[in-house]
């Protein structure tokens, strides 16, 4: 019984949905991840700053890696509060570096990674076998 309900608990807080590379995924994924943190009942303080965490670790794996790419959320009491952590999970590196993004005005882009730090309390990549996932930890007081 016990195992059943941390079963349920852990299930209540944490969210994995895809991200596919397909035009109109971030909006998709954006909105999902709205629809998860309204469930979760997550503190309006740090919902605006997790979409857009979201909308920029989401267009990252679609621009500049190999899918496959999945969102990961998940909600946990921690010293001083609660933590959202976002992460995205992808297949790695697709472009070298100094290749064009075809269709992407480069003006408008890779501010991204300095976007999610400012936002963040915490915030890394984790390089491993399966490609590379980038996080990020927001704190709820």
């Amino acid at each position: 019984m016990a195992a059943q309900l941390n079963t349920l608990l852990r299930a209540a807080c944490e969210h994995v949905c895809p991200v596919p590379p397909v035009a109109g995924a971030v909006a998709a994924v954006r909105r999902r991840a709205a629809a998860v943190l309204a469930d979760w009942s997550v503190c309006s303080e740090i919902v605006e700053d997790a979409l857009l965490v979201v909308s920029e670790l989401a267009t990252n794996a679609i621009i500049h890696a190999r899918p496959p790419a999945e969102l990961r959320l998940s909600w946990k009491p921690g010293a001083g509060g609660r933590t959202l952590r976002v992460e995205v999970t992808d297949a790695g590196p697709e472009r070298h570096a100094g290749r064009p993004l075809d269709g992407f005005d480069p003006d408008e882009h890779g501010r991204g990674e300095a976007i999610v730090r400012a936002l963040a309390t915490h915030s890394g990549i984790r390089i491993h076998p399966g490609g590379v996932t980038r996080w990020a930890e927001l704190v709820a007081g």
